[in-house]
């Protein structure tokens, strides 16, 4: 049995490189702990209950950890960044038709729900596609 272990041992440190998101670590610790268990004893039952618990004792003290470590701030990109900015139409918008809007030094397609004119401010609202959707914005 300690081949066994020692090659599950590879191939799932080979499957963790493959994949570099922490899919197999566990389990490659627990089949290195079987593989060194092994050594003392042939009972295939205890191998695989020290494979089962060493995995899941890995797995819980570690998931929390990289929980923390794992960076959950949203970045907006160039598509995300311009929602809620305020932009120039440039071509008339029509319902049912696509005109044109210059945010952050961009144009770009878009669509509204009533008419816009050129030289109108305007919010975008979302990006639909390769098109944003964008209001009027109400001048006081």
């Amino acid at each position: 049995m300690f081949m066994f272990w020692l090659l599950l041992f590879i191939t799932l440190i080979i499957v963790e490189i493959v994949t570099i998101n922490l899919v197999s670590i566990w389990f490659a610790i627990g089949a290195l702990s079987s593989c060194i268990v092994s050594l003392f004893t042939d009972n295939v039952y205890i191998q695989f209950l020290i494979f089962t618990i060493v995995s899941m004792i890995s797995l819980i003290i570690t998931k929390p950890l990289m929980k923390k470590i794992k960076n959950k701030e949203h970045i907006a990109t160039n598509l995300d960044r311009i929602i809620g900015k305020v932009g120039i139409v440039t071509l008339d918008i029509i319902p049912n038709s696509i005109g044109e809007v210059k945010v952050d030094g961009k144009k770009w397609s878009a669509i509204s729900k009533s008419k816009i004119l050129a030289g109108s401010t305007v919010k975008i609202i979302k990006i639909d596609g390769v098109k944003i959707l964008v209001e009027e914005c109400k001048e006081d």
